[in-house]
């Protein structure tokens, strides 16, 4: 995924998934004072996992472990993986699943139960009810994301909220990803069920309607489809994420020509847990808490467009200025997204004539 794709979802999250795994070892620099690996903790993760070398490198310095990195395609095929070989695991520790995938691995067995004691700090706050096994270590927010440049130029008025997407005057305005195939798209669907209720099916009809375009994932959504973009599409509305207006902002430091539409967000979060049956327990253990560390949780930002958990980390200059935190993200709980995603999404087909 990219930067801007990241989130999510996977980020959040993206729709194309890989068909194997890549394993690559991270090392630190062969410097004079570079630290020197004893051992090696795997780390299981998904296509946009990316950190700094020099951070990777401090953690090698303060455990002698080097991290040697498995990639199972996005977040969601993640899960599905590791839910197919609980107790031989393909490492031993995994970062990448998120919320809405979150019940279906830990259900299966995946996970050792381990609450980092940096946890404390932050991530606490995040926890999933009934699931120790799991440790937060980012979060993100997907939401609407308008072109400003095209409703000014229109004189119309910018929408505000998800129930504006289905007005006349937004008619054929907006595009969103499909939930079976792209985990924005999936976590747009469940926002719209958690904030309008049994109401929802009712508001897609009404976005089928309003002609709403559906893309398969969010590449095409964001960077060919939508106008606010390098693509400079057709569509000033769509569904994106909270941060990425940060990854709009000029070279010269300009403000974006797009912002996030914070009534229309929905959290997801991404976490970490030790496999079970691996061979290196505390080595895992180690890595998690490093990944709240202070340190490690700083580059996050600007390494994978989420937000760190651990309180008192700064957020980059232009993400408090054009990409902060949604104040009143929706959520559901993952049992419930575990139990109904599935019937959502048939619904959905449905509803949408597919």
């Amino acid at each position: 995924m990219t930067n801007l794709g990241r989130v999510g979802l996977a980020i959040l999250t993206a729709a194309t998934l890989a068909t194997s795994a890549c394993a690559t070892s991270t090392a630190p620099s062969k410097e004079s004072d570079a630290p020197s690996a004893t051992g090696t903790v795997t780390l299981v993760t998904h296509s946009s996992f990316h950190l700094p070398e020099q951070v990777l490198a401090d953690f090698t310095k303060q455990t002698g472990l080097a991290i040697k990195t498995v990639e199972l395609g996005d977040g969601g095929e993640l899960a599905t993986k590791l839910s197919l070989t609980p107790g031989n695991p393909p490492g031993d520790v995994a970062f990448g699943v998120d919320n809405t995938y979150a019940a279906r691995p830990v259900r299966a067995g995946v996970f050792d139960e381990y609450v980092s004691p940096a946890a404390a700090n932050g991530a606490q706050e995040y926890a999933l009810a009934g699931m120790p096994q799991l440790t937060a270590i980012d979060f993100g927010d997907v939401c609407v994301n308008i072109d400003t440049r095209y409703f000014r130029d229109k004189n119309l008025p910018e929408p505000v909220t998800y129930q504006d997407l289905a007005k006349p005057e937004y008619r054929g305005l907006t595009v969103v990803q499909n939930p079976e195939t792209a985990s924005p798209g999936m976590a747009f669907l469940a926002g719209t069920v958690a904030t309008l209720g049994e109401g929802w099916q009712d508001y897609w009809r009404s976005l089928r309607a309003n002609d709403v375009a559906v893309t398969p994932n969010w590449s095409t959504a964001y960077s060919t489809d939508f106008s606010g973009s390098s693509g400079k599409g057709p569509k000033p509305i769509v569904v994106s994420y909270a941060s990425s207006p940060a990854a709009e902002v000029g070279k010269d430091g300009a403000a974006p020509p797009t912002k996030a539409l914070l009534d229309t967000c929905f959290r997801q979060v991404e976490y970490a847990g030790v496999l079970r049956g691996t061979k290196n327990p505390d080595g895992a253990r180690k890595l998690i808490d490093f990944l709240l560390s202070p340190a490690a949780q700083a580059t996050i930002p600007d390494e994978m467009y989420v937000y760190p958990v651990t309180r008192g980390v700064a957020l980059p200059d232009s993400w408090a200025k054009y990409a902060p935190v949604p104040p009143k993200a929706a959520t559901l709980p993952a049992d419930r997204l575990a139990d109904e995603r599935d019937g959502w999404v048939r619904q959905w087909r449905q509803l949408m004539g597919r």
